[in-house]
């Protein structure tokens, strides 16, 4: 019994996806992207944990977060992908 409600439990957390969107910069010269990000769940509930998974993730290709402008479940995703573009679910 314990193993099936584990599963369950399991199953269920997979499919509460969280998601970022965020604006970002490069200089020199001047580039400016929206982006959409997939973050771990241990971070879906705090801002500052957000903001820093996304700056640290970006910062890889030398991106500079501007500002993360909402954190959203997956019934938003959809909405955001052509915005995005090639920065949907990039990072």
């Amino acid at each position: 019994m314990l193993v099936i409600l584990t599963a369950l439990a399991a199953s269920g957390s997979a499919d509460a996806a969280c998601y970022g969107d965020y604006k970002a910069k490069r200089d020199k010269p001047l580039r400016l992207h929206y982006g959409v990000i997939e973050l771990p769940d241990a971070v879906c509930g705090d801002a500052k944990l957000a903001q820093a998974e996304i700056k640290a993730r970006i910062a890889v290709e030398k991106w500079r977060l501007l500002n993360v402008l909402s954190i959203f479940g997956s019934e938003g995703l959809e909405n955001r992908k052509e915005s995005a573009g090639k920065f949907f679910l990039r990072f």
